[in-house]
């Protein structure tokens, strides 16, 4: 479960380029997983489904890696998985397969080569972290000429950068977020020189240039083999994506048949307060500046590896239809969020509470300070998943500011939540109780003094539905008055067109009511 969900990793097996008859296997072993269970409440006579999920605190599935040969045979490469028992990433290449190991606490990496020869890793480079340890697409790995290839964090910079042999490639400032590709040459990285835009950039190794592939203004991707291209091109100021191939000197524009939403979308970006918070505001279609107040919604992620603005207009669809039902919304990514560099992220660390509610407060009165049609006596916060965490806990800390909030899918304890994930960034319960009581929503149902709508899907196999139903029973409890809508059949999101539909409807009228006139 971690693998995929916690560390991007969704490969179980590789071939090895530096052989021709060799698979690269990960066998795992959940026996000692806690063992959980997700019953059909809808339909009582169904067998309840069972899954094995490590939360936080109880033990990890097991991991090995095995070499699978053309005649069968098959051998086990070893490593001392008590050190290290995340395995992070595995990046095949020629000049040789990089294995990228963690520990529990993930603030030690242990960057290993497949001796396939002696069958057995060998360590060639090992970091520390005060905080965590960051797994990054693309990298470790080993470019054309057998030298390492790692995006760290320099501390004295604060800057996340691409190292090349122990030697800084990319320039201080260029936050990089991901490598591409590679050459003898030049390496192509993607990497933010602002926290909302996002650009490719080819890196030189002789001379050490640093060459824009796309514009520097917008918010772009793309994959590359080092001489072609695939870029995507999100538009900042209407929703729509468009996707070029460069082959050489020459440039082809690829059909894009995704639908267009039905929403006109005009986000208003700002950086405000003394954090200079990245924004977006998004006022109805029809409305005229200075013609009325309106209440406010905020719609905040918040969580690490959970940018939200960015100058991609098609981010903002839900928001602009919300905005177009009588409301202003307000995104803003608080500390902790990607883009802005390994200290801005690492500033939740053992907290995952104080600062995302704090800069959201913030943003929102620097706001009202710049705009007189933000009534910010009525305001109501929304979210899903973390941002669900989000919306409950500030809804509960600052009720002087917010009216009314929708909780979906919200972590409500995180002791609850998944190892990989949780101890990241709050430790072990059984080393740091004081972070996870601090960070409970549980532990705050007294709080409760305004209207909160609490959303969850019963069959969520991520942010389970207990989340939901203790924080619902700890409420009660404490005597306090709250929705519960529960989603039969739903998992942790929610695709199914006609829930989506509704769920919003639903929002929306419990903002018209609890932020009305």
């Amino acid at each position: 479960f971690v693998a995929s969900e916690e560390l991007s990793r969704f490969r179980g097996h590789w071939w090895l380029p530096e052989v021709d008859d060799t698979l690269l296997v990960e066998r795992f072993d959940e026996t000692d997983v806690p063992q959980w269970w997700i019953a059909d409440a809808a339909h009582p006579a169904s067998e309840p489904a069972s899954r094995r999920y490590p939360s936080a605190g109880s033990n990890n599935a097991l991991v090995e890696l095995w070499l699978i040969r053309a005649d069968l045979t098959q051998v086990q490469i070893s490593w001392d998985s008590n050190a290290f028992p995340y395995l992070a990433s595995v990046a095949p290449a020629k000049s040789g397969t990089i294995v990228e190991l963690l520990n529990r606490s993930q603030n030690l990496v242990s960057i290993c080569v497949i001796d396939v020869e002696k069958n057995e890793l060998r360590e060639i480079q090992r970091r520390t972290d005060t905080a965590w340890i960051d797994v990054m697409p693309g990298v470790p790995c080993l470019d054309e000429e057998s030298q390492l290839l790692e995006i760290v964090n320099d501390v004295e910079t604060d800057t996340y950068r691409l190292v090349r042999n122990g030697v800084f490639i990319s320039p201080p400032k260029l936050q990089v977020r991901a490598l591409i590709s590679s050459d003898k040459a030049s390496a192509i990285v993607i990497g933010s020189r602002a926290a909302t835009t996002q650009t490719l950039y080819r890196l030189n190794y002789s001379d050490g240039s640093c060459t824009a592939l796309t514009d520097e203004s917008l918010w772009c991707s793309g994959a590359s083999d080092g001489s072609n291209h695939i870029i995507m091109q999100a538009n900042p100021d209407t929703p729509g994506t468009t996707f070029t191939a460069h082959a050489g000197n020459q440039t082809f524009l690829i059909n894009n048949f995704a639908e267009s939403p039905n929403v006109n979308v005009h986000p208003h970006y700002a950086s405000v307060g003394t954090d200079e918070l990245e924004t977006c505001l998004l006022w109805p279609t029809d409305h005229i500046q200075g013609s009325r107040q309106l209440p406010i919604v905020l719609s905040p992620y918040g969580g690490p590896h959970g940018q939200r603005v960015m100058r991609n207009a098609a981010a903002f669809t839900s928001e602009q239809w919300i905005a177009d039902q009588g409301f202003a919304v307000i995104v803003t990514d608080n500390r902790g969020t990607p883009g802005r560099g390994p200290a801005w992220e690492r500033s939740v660390h053992n907290d995952l509470a104080t600062y995302p509610v704090q800069d959201q407060v913030a943003a929102l009165l620097a706001l009202g300070q710049l705009h007189a049609d933000l009534d910010t006596s009525r305001v109501g916060i929304r979210g899903w998943s973390f941002g669900g965490y989000l919306a409950a806990l500030a809804l509960l800390e600052r009720p002087d500011i917010f009216s009314a909030a929708v909780a979906g899918a919200p972590v409500t304890d995180w002791a609850l939540y998944d190892t990989a994930y949780t101890e990241r960034y709050l430790g072990m319960p059984q080393t740091n109780p004081d972070a996870y009581a601090k960070t409970s929503l549980l532990n705050k149902a007294e709080q409760l003094e305004k209207p909160l709508l609490l959303i969850h899907g019963l069959a969520d196999d991520n942010v389970f539905a207990a989340h939901t139903l203790q924080f619902s029973s700890a409420l009660l409890a404490a005597g306090k008055v709250h929705s519960v809508v529960p989603l039969s059949g739903v998992t942790h999101m929610t695709p199914q067109e006609i829930v989506a539909e509704n769920l919003l409807r639903l929002e929306i009228d419990f903002f018209k009511e609890h932020l009305g006139d």
